[in-house]
Formats: structure tokens, C-alpha cells, sequence
């Protein structure tokens, strides 16, 4: 099928958006992405528009995380909650292992910041954390689960840890979900040190 926005076929343009993994080059701390709203299709296929708009997400984040100093990232400024951008980072990191490694395929793999002592160490356990290793992991669980979109079809099905069946198109719906609840959090955070806003 002809995608009219992209003038390419669908698979082209899943690929196309599957490239395009937050690379956060930390140098100058976060480099924005350059997946944007408008690059997300309006007349794609079920799969093209969700890898579109979970990709989509995923370049959010980075962007607002992008110009910031490690102290900013690490700044908890919405009292007295423990969220703050470099959390939300590792929190993102966590999920994204969990879904699409650990309940899609299967892998057995546990979360790379959250404990059973604390389920919220993502958010909670920030002091001393790396912040280029942070983005290095959450980058790198990003194109693993990219690997296992491109593997999968929408009706495949994993296995939560409850052994609830959940099909790869409902991992989809939630991350996007997930990255949306987030990265209002974000919005926030963002404003807060620095005043920017916007997507």
C-alpha cells in the first residue's frame, strides 16, 4: 500500500520511524530529536501510525531533557514528589525492558532500576546516578524494543507476569500511554528550571 504523505509503502515508512531511536548525545547534555509532530503520518496503516506515534514520544522526552546541566536533570522541582527528568529517563528505561523484552518476548530479564525493597527507585534512587550512562540504557532498551516491533506482528501475543495474554498492538497503545502521561510530567519539570515549553 502507497503511503500518500511519505510516497512510500507502508513497511518503508515503519522502518523509516523505526531509524529514528532517541539518541540522546550527551556532549551538550540531551541533543533534540528530530522526529517531530508533523513527521507523524495522517493516512498510514495501524502499525506505521503506532511506531509513528510512540516514536514520536520517545523524541519528546529527549527534547525536553535536551540543554540541561546534570544538577537540572536531576532536579525533583515539583515538591514533594521524587519525579524529575533524569527519573523519568530511567523510569522510561525500566518500561520499556519490561514490555517489550520481558512480556513480548519473552526474555527473562528483570528492571534495571526498580527493587522489590523499592518499586519506585527509578524516581527515588537518583543521587550519584550516571547521566550519560542513563541515556546510553534507556537508548539502548529503545532499540531493542524496536527490534522486537519489527519482529512481531500486532496480534502476536506475550505474557505479563500475571500470565495475562497481551497482544504486541495493546504494548503499543499503552507505550504510547505511557510516554503521553510522562511527558506531561515532563512539561512541568521542563518549565519549572528553565521556563521553556512546548513539544
Amino acid at each position: 500500500m502507497m503511503d500518500p504523505v511519505r510516497g512510500g509503502t507502508t513497511t518503508a515508512l515503519v522502518l523509516r520511524c523505526l531509524m529514528r531511536v532517541p539518541m540522546a548525545k550527551l556532549e551538550e547534555n540531551t541533543a533534540p530529536i528530530k522526529m517531530k509532530y508533523e513527521d507523524i503520518p495522517r493516512t498510514a496503516d495501524e502499525r506505521a501510525t503506532l511506531v509513528a506515534f510512540l516514536e514520536w514520544q520517545r523524541s519528546t522526552l529527549a527534547r525536553k531533557c535536551a540543554g540541561l546541566t546534570a544538577e537540572q536533570l536531576l532536579r525533583r522541582s515539583a515538591a514533594p514528589s521524587t519525579l524529575s527528568l533524569l527519573g523519568l529517563i530511567r523510569h522510561l528505561t525500566d518500561v520499556e525492558r519490561g514490555w517489550f523484552r520481558r512480556t513480548l518476548a519473552l526474555e527473562d530479564v528483570g528492571d534495571l532500576y526498580a527493587t522489590e525493597a523499592d518499586p519506585d527507585a527509578d524516581f527515588n534512587d537518583t543521587d550519584g546516578a550516571d547521566v550519560d550512562e542513563t541515556f546510553a540504557a534507556w537508548r539502548s532498551e529503545c532499540e531493542r524494543a524496536n527490534r522486537h516491533i519489527a519482529r512481531y506482528q500486532l496480534t502476536d501475543e506475550g505474557r505479563q507476569r500475571t500470565g495475562r495474554a497481551v497482544s504486541l498492538r495493546w504494548i503499543l497503545v499503552h507505550m504510547i500511554e505511557e510516554y503521553s502521561r510522562h511527558n506531561g510530567h515532563a512539561d512541568l519539570l521542563r518549565e519549572r528550571i528553565d521556563g521553556a515549553t512546548g513539544y
